[in-house]
């Protein structure tokens, strides 16, 4: 059996990604990108960069912790890009990098669809919690 270099194991590794195992990486990208944060913040971004405050005032309900973990989590993913420009006070901005681009494109059509779909949705609650009320 001839040895494998470490390359070529992750490339092997790469080929058997598959999200419904346990233990693959994809997962873990699968439930940061299905957060309801990330997706807010990634929308959000989707005109250019923006400061932290913008963010937050944007993203209602979003509190000073959750902001900044999912935006440490973004940018440690890749996703996003977080530019400090030396001011008084120090300015910071925030923008989507080339797959969060394309991240983007998925996530604005989930909002997109729920933001559409919500009244239909509303309505199939009541119905069902009518239909349950008694169990």
């Amino acid at each position: 059996m001839p040895t494998r270099t470490a390359a070529e194991r992750r490339a092997e590794a790469r080929a058997a990604y598959d999200a419904f195992m346990a233990e693959c990486p994809s997962r873990q990208l699968l439930e940061r990108i299905s957060d309801k944060w990330a997706t807010l913040i990634v929308t959000a971004l989707a005109d250019g960069p923006r400061r932290y405050a913008e963010l937050a005032r944007t993203i209602a309900g979003v509190s000073q912790k959750m902001l900044t973990q999912t935006l440490r989590a973004l940018e440690r993913d890749g996703m996003v890009t977080r530019t400090v420009t030396a001011s008084v006070p120090v300015r910071v901005d925030y923008e989507l990098t080339g797959i969060g681009r394309e991240l983007l494109v998925v996530l604005a059509a989930v909002k997109s669809w729920s933001e559409r779909h919500i009244e239909q949705v509303l309505d199939a609650r009541d119905a069902y919690d009518a239909a349950h009320a008694d169990a």
